[in-house]
Order: structure tokens, then C-alpha cells, then sequence
């Protein structure tokens, strides 16, 4: 077996470097494990790749902050002919938003790979536990060092059982030493040790151990407290040896400054071992539970040291069935009992070191290398599932169960609210006759869609709303105040467009004749100001509503009129943008762009234009040269947005730009029965889901609202009405397409095989 290690890796002091080192030496003890063609893809805290020495066995280096090297990671593992991957995982050793650039990597992997979880947090935050679930999906395994930590997966993360791997933390193959040259340096001569070791931070809680020692002294002056290993990087950063000089001002005014020495190195796994065997005690005063695996109290065990611990997690299950001894969160007291009990009792302090020693035999790294094979072997031989013989683009048992309570929670009497802070209504924000126009769609389609009656409950406060904001002249304000008062007296034409795109959708698909009629006299009252539109997004919308409107009074002349004269402003724009690859209606792409082309179908479908369908798809297959080069869709950034013959600047990616796109391959594949657009219009609603360039759903399974963008490194976390909306109506359009779909697999030619 050939392997791809990714992970930190020594000489980078970290405990996950030296975790991963071990497993590749305790895999190397094997006969079936392939050495020399296995590799280390090696996380670096900074830009420079040769900040460290890496060894020969390091072939890839992965800047954390450079999102790019984790793609190329991929592609290089890829290329290579190894047969799987172990991923350590640590939220801070990957770059992103809570390392959300690892996603970047294994979605790219074409390899099986296992992840190894070295933190399970208790409380997630949104990112987080997303993070942890992706890459739950993905792995053939989640390996995790701890009972806690598979409840904590199961419970929380909803990750199956069955997909979870329980393997202890390994520990050095080492056996007492009978020459300890650390038992006899002068530091350790005639002294009763108590040992703590590892990077030093605060959460360590190191000043308990120093509180107790008074009353430990007191009883038993030859008692030593040794605190081995270097303070925390990200500490010294921020805050230089601050914590360190603070315990031993701490230890200077109890009195106890003789009786504790800091030893301020990184230390070999030899060393370590020897300072281990050593000491009398090893102390680790964690302040907190929140500890789901602890390397130093793994190794601590694994040498047979007896042991006095916090209760976290990690060593309640470890230290359990008297293989040491805890007490209570910074509770100096209750811990200097504890030694000066041990301290007093030889026959106690040996029979700790006699059960950790024990137990610590099976988690000697070659026993657990093993386990950790048989794992990648079992990742190896899964049976792959049975295919369906015609698989459909879009399963829909896939898809999320429509759920509209957030759309509930943001709408009031009035109207829905513009703005969400995280999940909440921003009622500061007020309300806009864009949303109430994309919300009417949606509540539109939702019970064309099965009759949804949550919908046809909000549908009369939207259309009243609508009602609400129109002008004497036929117009329409677009901004009002959470206390209805109105805040512009003319809307945008974005705004204006919507809406005749909302009142068309009513009057073509109303679930009853009270609602079309008032549609109907609303629609009417606009009609004159069609002719003022100037800018493209706003006949767009309109071009939209008309159709709908045509759909349902084909013989509307004035309208069939109007409709085709804004169709004519699209098409000249097009002609007049257009120049050698660039074909586009203007010389830079901003927002909302797939509005334009599907404006041109929607007028070829009412009126059978043949200048509106060509043109739309050529601009189509020219958005289709740059939003999938990835195999998921980047549509247009906002940051700066695509100039003429320029690039896609792909941050920050907007809900209604993918909402636009998922509609326009939507009617696209209505009009063509071409499934080329029904895969465009799957993947781009996946873009939602998660299949974007950070693997991060904006889709909130928990809320059901839908983050407000994709930033470079992170999503959004507000969910106001906009980016909502874009979602439920992709949602929608996206069943409607499977409706589609299922009646053409489900044909007498494709039962038969004659339709491929």
C-alpha cells in the first residue's frame, strides 16, 4: 500500500507533526506498506516554503494562507500512484475561515483517503461543524481518539455510526530506561518530581499546580514541579512570555520559587520518555472539559507514569479504572491532597504506574499502525454502489425537503423584511418591493410546485404589499420603513422590472381569479412607463413579465408591441458589446448578468423571435467559457466585476447571480430538451449546496435561510430576504426541470435502451 500523508510535519514543532511522523514510521514496520513510494504533503504556517528543513519523505508543501496549493495539492496526489490518503485534522493548520481550504483539497482527491480528527469541539460554530460534516461526507473514514468523540459526531455532526473509527492515540514503542540521564542531571538529584510538559498557554492552567505546591512543600520540601516545553507560537506572537513570567512571579510570592524549574525547550520522543520515567507525578491542570484528545497524557500513560489529571474528556476515559487520579477544575486544594496522599503512599503511586503501564502496551504505535492499516485496507476493498443504468442528472432525494420557515420568520404583516443579522430579522432594515416581488414568485412556484398552502398563506401579504408601494402614475417605491413609512418616491428600474416580472408570474399562474384580476389592474396602471426604461436589467425583468403575461393573453397586442421593442434595445446592446470572443450585451459583466440572455428566451417563447433565441445562445455559451472552469460554478464577483476581454475576479459571489444562472439553463433546457442545460442548471443550484470554489454550503440545513454570498475565505453568515429567495426559487425551478426529466427517462424509448 502506497500512502499520501497530509499534515504538518516535523521539523515544524507541533504536536500534529509529531503524531503524523509516528504513524508514517509505525506504517513503515509493516510488510504490505510501500515506504518508498508513500509521501508527506506537509502543511507551513508561512508564505515561505523553506522556512523548515522538511526530510526526503516531504514531496508537497502547502502554504496555509494560499488557497492555490491545496488545488495543487490535489492535482499532484492525483497524478502520483499511491492508493490513499490520511488527512490530520486541526482547524488552525489550514488556512481559511476555520480551515475551510482543505475542503478545496478533498473535493479535488480522486483518491480514498481517511480523516483523523484531533479536536471534536462540543459547540461548533456554523463553520465549523459544516467543515467537519463535508469532510465527514467525503472521508471513507472519520478515525477519532475518544468515546466522547464519537458521541459528539453522532449527536451533534449527525455523522453516521457506522462511518466513525475509534483508534487510541498512539504512543512511543519505548521501555524504561535503566540509564535515565534526566533522573540523573542535578536538576532532578534528590528531588521528588512533578512534571508537566507540552506548549505552554494559559488554558494549560499551569497557576493551579503552582497554588497547591505550598501545601505540598510544606509536607514534602523535596518536591520539584518541572515545567517542560516552549510557549505556545501563536502566544509569543501576540503576548511574548507573559504567561511564563506571571507563573513564576505567582511561584515567587507563595514562596515555592525554589521548588519549580522551567525548561524551555522542544524535546525528542527519547527525551520525553526519560523525563516521563523519571518523575514521580505527571500533572496536566487543564481548566476546562472541553479537551476531546490529549497527546501528552497518551504519551504520559504509554510510559507508565502515574498520572494526576482535570477531569476533561479525554482523561476521564483514559485515567479511568485507576489508571490515575483527577480532581476538580482549578481546585489547588483538592490537588495538593491528591500528591501529598500519593507522596506519602508508595504502595498507591505504584499501583498507578502499574495499570497506566498496562493499558499504555496497547497503544504503542506499532499496534495502533496496524489498526490504522486495516482501516485504509477496509477504505480500499468498500463495494462500490450499484449504478442506476440511466442515472438522472437531478436526484431529488438528494435535495433538501422544501422548508419555508425562515421565509416565515423574516415576513410580517406588512411584508418580508430585507435584512437578517445570522438568522434574525434586522427589522431596522425595513422592507423593499424587490424582495416582496421575488418573494410573490416564490410563493408562486411553491404551490404550482404541490399545492404548498404555507405559500398560498403568504402570497395575499406580498401581492398587498405590492399594491401598497404603487404610485398614483403606475410606478413604484421600492424602500419603506419597518414603521411604513415610505423612504423614496421612485424606485430603481431593477426594482420596476421585478415587479412586472412578479405581476406577469401572477397573472399567467394564479391560484385563483380574485388574485389574477387584481394582478391584472395592477399590471395595467404600468404599462405607460415601459417605454421610459433605459437601463438593460430593468427591460430584462420587464421582458420577463410580459412573457408571462402573453402566456396566458397570447393576443395582447399593445403588449406583444412593447415587449418586442424592449427585445430589439437587448439585441442592439448585444450587437453593439459585441467584439471577437466577448459576446455580451455590455463591455463588463456585473450583477444579475444571466437576466439578459434568459430575458431573450422568454421572449422567443411568446412571441417565437428567432433574432431573441440566437442571440441568447451565444451570449449563453459565452458565460459557459469562464462560470464552470472548475467543474462547479463561479459566477461573477462583485469585487471590481468582469471587465471586457478581462478575468472573473470570483469574489464576493452573490445569491441572486447563481438564482439567474440556475434559471436561465432552466428555460434554456425547457425550450431545447438539450440535458447539456439541465447538467449547467444542476450544477449551478449546487453552488448553494456546497459545489462553489470553498466547498461551503450557504444553504443553513438548520435555519433553511441561505447565506447573503461566498467571500474568499468564508460564506456570509447573514440570511436576509435576497439571498434566500435566489435559493428557494433555484429550489423550485430546479424540481420543476426534474419533473422534465423523470417523464423523459421515464419514456417507452428510454425503458427499451433506445434513448441513451
Amino acid at each position: 500500500m502506497k500512502i499520501a500523508y497530509i499534515s504538518t510535519y516535523p521539523p515544524r514543532e507541533c504536536g500534529l507533526a509529531t503524531f503524523n511522523q509516528n504513524l508514517v514510521n509505525a506504517l513503515s514496520l509493516n510488510s504490505s506498506y510501500n515506504a518508498a513510494k508513500s509521501f508527506v504533503v506537509a502543511m507551513n504556517e508561512s508564505e515561505d516554503v523553506h522556512e523548515h528543513a522538511y526530510p526526503k519523505e516531504v514531496k508537497f508543501v502547502i502554504r496555509q494562507q494560499n488557497q492555490q496549493d491545496y488545488i495543487e495539492a490535489a492535482e499532484f496526489i492525483n497524478n502520483s500512484d499511491i492508493d490513499t490518503c490520511i488527512i490530520e485534522h486541526e482547524f488552525g493548520i489550514y488556512g481559511g475561515n476555520s480551515g475551510v481550504f482543505l475542503l478545496s483539497l478533498i473535493n479535488r482527491l480522486e483518491k480514498p483517503f481517511i480523516t483523523v480528527l484531533h479536536t471534536v469541539l462540543k459547540e461548533p460554530s456554523f463553520m465549523q461543524q459544516t467543515i467537519i460534516k463535508e469532510i465527514a461526507k467525503k472521508s471513507s473514514n472519520i478515525v477519532v481518539m475518544s468515546k466522547k468523540a464519537v458521541l459528539f459526531l453522532t449527536s451533534i455532526y449527525q455523522i453516521p455510526q457506522s462511518s466513525i473509527k475509534l483508534i487510541e492515540h498512539g504512543v512511543p514503542d519505548l521501555e524504561p530506561i535503566v540509564d535515565n540521564q534526566v533522573s540523573q542531571s542535578e536538576l532532578f538529584r534528590g528531588r521528588k518530581v512533578l512534571f508537566t510538559f507540552g506548549l505552554i498557554s494559559r488554558n494549560k492552567g499551569l497557576e493551579t499546580v503552582i497554588k497547591a505546591l505550598p501545601a505540598i512543600v510544606d509536607k514534602h520540601p523535596e518536591v520539584l514541579y518541572v515545567i517542560l516545553g516552549n510557549t505556545h507560537p501563536g502566544v509569543v506572537r501576540h503576548n511574548g512570555e507573559e504567561y511564563r513570567d506571571s507563573l513564576k512571579a505567582l511561584a515567587k510570592d507563595l514562596g515555592v520559587e525554589k521548588n519549580i524549574a522551567f525548561v524551555n525547550k522542544f524535546v525528542s520522543e527519547e527525551e520525553l520518555h526519560q523525563y516521563l520515567t523519571a518523575c514521580y507525578l505527571y500533572i496536566t491542570p487543564y481548566l476546562n472539559e472541553a479537551q476531546i484528545t490529549s497527546g501528552t497524557l497518551s504519551y504520559a500513560v504509554g510510559a507508565g507514569a502515574a498520572v494526576v489529571s482535570t477531569p476533561y474528556w479525554h482523561a476521564q476515559e483514559l485515567l479511568a479504572e485507576n489508571r490515575g487520579r483527577l480532581f476538580d477544575f482549578k481546585n489547588d486544594q483538592q490537588l495538593s491532597n491528591i500528591v501529598n496522599e500519593l507522596l506519602d503512599n508508595d504502595d498507591k503511586h505504584q499501583q498507578l504506574k502499574q495499570n497506566a503501564y498496562r493499558f499504555g502496551l496497547k497503544l504503542r504505535w506499532p499496534a495502533i499502525g496496524n489498526v490504522y492499516l486495516k482501516t485504509l485496507e477496509a477504505a480500499l476493498t468498500k463495494e462500490a454502489k450499484p449504478k442506476r443504468a440511466i442515472p438522472p442528472i437531478i436526484d431529488i432525494e438528494r435535495m433538501p425537503a422544501l422548508n419555508l420557515n425562515h421565509i416565515s420568520l423574516l415576513t410580517d404583516d406588512t411584508g418580508i423584511i430585507q435584512h437578517a443579522r445570522f438568522g434574525i430579522p434586522n427589522l431596522k432594515e425595513g422592507y423593499c418591493i424587490d424582495d416582496n416581488a421575488r418573494a410573490l414568485i416564490m410563493a408562486l412556484m411553491a404551490y404550482e410546485q404541490d399545492k404548498n398552502q404555507k405559500a398560498l398563506q403568504l402570497m395575499p401579504i406580498y401581492l398587498s404589499f405590492v399594491q401598497y408601494m404603487q404610485r398614483e402614475d403606475g410606478n413604484f417605491r421600492n424602500f419603506l420603513s419597518f414603521n411604513r413609512n415610505y423612504l423614496d418616491e421612485i424606485g430603481s428600474e431593477d426594482s420596476f422590472g421585478r415587479t412586472i416580472w412578479a405581476l406577469g408570474y401572477l397573472i399567467c399562474v394564479a391560484p385563483n381569479n380574485s388574485y389574477r384580476e387584481f394582478g391584472r389592474e395592477l399590471f395595467a396602471h404600468t404599462i405607460p412607463h415601459f417605454k421610459g426604461l433605459k437601463h438593460l436589467r430593468g427591460m430584462a425583468n420587464t421582458i420577463i413579465g410580459i412573457s408571462h403575461f402573453l402566456c396566458a393573453h397570447p393576443g395582447d397586442e399593445i403588449l406583444i408591441n412593447e415587449v418586442n421593442r424592449l427585445a430589439e434595445s437587448l439585441v442592439s446592446a448585444y450587437r453593439t458589446n459585441k467584439d471577437g470572443d466577448w459576446h455580451w450585451f455590455e463591455d463588463i459583466l456585473t450583477y444579475d448578468n444571466a437576466i439578459l440572455p434568459l430575458a431573450l428566451l422568454h421572449h422567443f417563447e411568446a412571441t417565437g423571435n428567432t433574432t431573441s433565441y440566437e442571440t441568447a445562445m451565444e451570449s449563453i455559451a459565452f458565460l459557459n467559457t469562464f462560470s464552470f472552469e472548475n467543474g462547479y460554478l463561479n459566477p461573477v464577483g462583485n469585487a471590481g466585476w468582469m471587465k471586457k476581454h478581462g478575468k472573473n475576479p470570483i469574489y464576493d459571489q452573490q445569491a441572486i447571480e447563481t438564482m439567474a444562472m440556475v434559471l436561465l439553463y432552466a428555460k434554456a433546457f425547457e425550450l431545447t430538451k438539450d440535458d447539456k442545460y439541465l447538467s449547467l442548471m444542476h450544477t449551478s443550484y449546487e453552488w448553494f449546496l456546497g459545489k462553489n470554489s470553498l466547498h461551503i454550503p450557504l444553504y443553513d440545513f438548520e435555519t433553511h435561510g441561505c447565506a447573503d454570498g461566498l467571500q474568499f475565505n468564508s460564506v456570509n453568515r447573514n440570511q436576509g430576504a435576497e439571498s434566500t429567495l435566489a435559493y428557494f426559487i433555484s429550489h423550485l425551478a430546479v424540481l420543476k426541470a426534474a419533473e422534465t426529466e423523470f417523464q423523459t427517462l421515464s419514456s417507452p424509448l428510454v425503458e427499451s435502451g433506445k434513448v441513451a
